[in-house]
């Protein structure tokens, strides 16, 4: 029976998987249970991590610490994946002030352990160390350890230690902090879902279908063509006409003339419909059924695309209304509509609404691929090219004057950032960003189940002895003090000032404090994107700042 205790309590990849293996999946069982109707989580893995550390249960350092790092690699990367198509966007809608704040609990907390320094005599390194493991921040952790060693020659083992202790209940109170904010404010969530989604709806590039009848004598006797280059700046597309002479509905095209009377559904945007109703006519009220009369030759079908090389194309590149004699009037992406004009630009994943005859709309079919097949194939070659190139950006050096040392983004910052260009942008560069939800759900969950279990294996072995003998007891307290004071003081701040959704400030308190497991538990408190977006708009600019403010400590107390 030597075997069995050789993979309890000895070395190599099969002992580090198992012991791996049975914290996540013992962390996550009980982070199933409610307490006051309330459970942690993915959280529980941290703690179960703990308590099997403190017990002699140890993963080979190296393992550990990879582990550790590409769990959390994997997290951010699949973050902002997720929430980089509705980063910039809600960067305009109210960024500025989520990353304001943001800037606010970084200082709060700063001063915070600044004055808990003077105030308990507790060495600055040490509470710089408190100040990591309470806000939740390995990379600031790693600054404040690399500066001090550089500057001093020396290491502080103390640094760590108050980040192992000070984690657990910053985590803790990343959470409470919330459910404060939540109590105080008496919210309540279906409330604040209703909210997101009336917000949501009112997005300017939705696509909305509009009947009209045609009224205005100056584009009488114009063809569609001419139409679209007088309102050259809004967004439409007229997709069938009623020709009154023929009382017939037939398909519009770029050649198609308009005479008073005539009939025809447009879709356009919320933010376009006004003027485009002004310059041709009035809405009627027109059932879209109507337009596809049961005698009619044509058909409206949706299509995906799915063929790669037509990822990053625009749409007006394929001709397909002279060449096919289709129109198409809708790109679904994302769960949004969008007008389909020629200058947009398509993605692998986007749903088309296809108007046209049954053999014309089935050739378009085959020309963009509609095969749920291929969307379900992994596009690992993108995930890992933006793994490698975020590698590279959080390892680059930002030099400041009158400042030794470098600043650095670290192996969070650089791949979220990296994944949140790529997902918006890397159409351009024919990257293939498409992922379905679960995939993207599983990359994630594994992430954060790896970082949480490395993290509280390593934490467990020291964990009681420096609570019960070195004074820990304390350090938890003024780590609680400085998650949850900073964090109470601008989540009222920006819910009773500012009126800030409830579940984009879960997003921007777990974001200010760069703390994964908090924003896994904002995000199953949601059941929607809207704390990841908030994020992920306020995480590049707070990553840098924690790591600069936990190097400038050291630099500036110990030079």
């Amino acid at each position: 029976m030597e075997w069995i205790g050789d993979l309890l309590w000895g070395g190599g990849i099969a002992h580090s998987v198992l012991i791996l293996s049975v914290v996540i999946a013992l962390g996550i069982q009980l982070g199933k249970i409610k307490i006051f109707g309330v459970s942690l989580g993915i959280t529980l893995v941290l703690f179960v991590g703990i308590l099997l550390g403190h017990f002699g249960f140890r993963v080979h350092e190296d393992i550990l610490h990879f582990l550790k790092e590409f769990g959390l690699i994997l997290f951010v990367f699949s973050v902002g994946m997720q929430v980089g198509p509705g980063f910039f966007s809600s960067f305009k809608q109210g960024g500025i002030t989520l990353n304001m704040l943001a800037c606010g609990i970084v200082l709060l907390g700063a001063v915070i352990t600044i004055i808990l320094h003077f105030v308990t005599g507790i060495p600055l390194a040490t509470m710089v160390g408190i100040m990591s493991g309470a806000i939740t921040n390995t990379p600031g952790l790693g600054a404040a350890q690399q500066a001090y060693g550089d500057l001093l020659g020396n290491t502080d083992p103390t640094i760590a230690l108050g980040y192992a202790v000070a984690y657990p209940l910053g985590v803790a109170g990343i959470i409470l902090s919330m459910l404060f904010v939540r109590y105080a404010f008496r919210i309540r969530l279906d409330k604040e879902a209703r909210q997101i989604e009336e917000e949501e709806s009112k997005q300017v590039h939705e696509a909305i279908p509009v009947s009209l009848v045609v009224k205005n004598p100056a584009v009488f006797g114009k063809t569609i063509g001419e139409l679209s280059a007088l309102l050259i700046h809004r967004e439409f597309v007229i997709s069938r006409i009623w020709v009154k002479e023929i009382n017939r509905i037939e398909i519009a095209n770029g050649g198609t003339v308009l005479h008073s009377d005539d009939k025809i559904f447009v879709i356009t945007t919320e933010h376009d419909a006004e003027a485009v109703k002004t310059f041709i006519g009035q809405e009627i009220e027109m059932d879209r059924k109507q337009w596809i009369p049961a005698d009619s030759q044509f058909v409206s079908r949706r299509i995906v695309v799915t063929k790669p090389e037509l990822n990053g194309k625009k749409l007006g590149e394929l001709q397909l209304r002279r060449l096919h004699g289709v129109n198409i009037t809708r790109i679904n992406r994302a769960g949004v509509d969008l007008v389909a004009n020629h200058g947009l630009t398509m993605q692998i994943g986007d749903r088309l609404t296809v108007v046209g005859s049954e053999p014309a709309v089935t050739k378009v079919e085959e020309i963009f691929g509609n095969s749920f097949k291929r969307l379900n194939e992994p596009n690992l070659i993108t995930i890992f090219i933006g793994i490698a190139l975020g590698i590279i950006l959080g390892s680059l050096p930002i030099a400041f004057p009158g400042i030794p040392q470098s600043v650095k983004l670290g192996l969070a910052g650089g791949p979220l950032i990296v994944a949140i260009l790529i997902s918006r942008f890397g159409y351009r560069y024919k990257l293939i960003t498409y992922t379905t939800q679960s995939a993207n759900l599983m990359l994630r969950e594994v992430g954060i189940a790896l970082f949480l279990a490395c993290v509280g294996l390593s934490a467990g072995e020291g964990f009681v002895d420096t609570i019960v003998n070195q004074g820990g007891l304390s350090w938890i307290g003024y780590g609680f003090v400085i998650t949850t004071i900073p964090l109470l003081i601008i989540g009222f701040i920006g819910r009773f000032f500012f009126k800030i959704n409830y579940f984009t400030l879960m997003g921007l308190i777990a974001g200010s404090t760069t703390d994964p497991p908090a924003l896994a538990y904002a995000n199953a408190t949601a059941g929607n994107d809207s704390p990841s977006v908030g994020y992920a708009t306020v995480y590049p600019i707070t990553m840098f700042l924690r790591v600069l403010t936990a190097q400038l400590m050291i630099l500036f107390f110990y030079a």
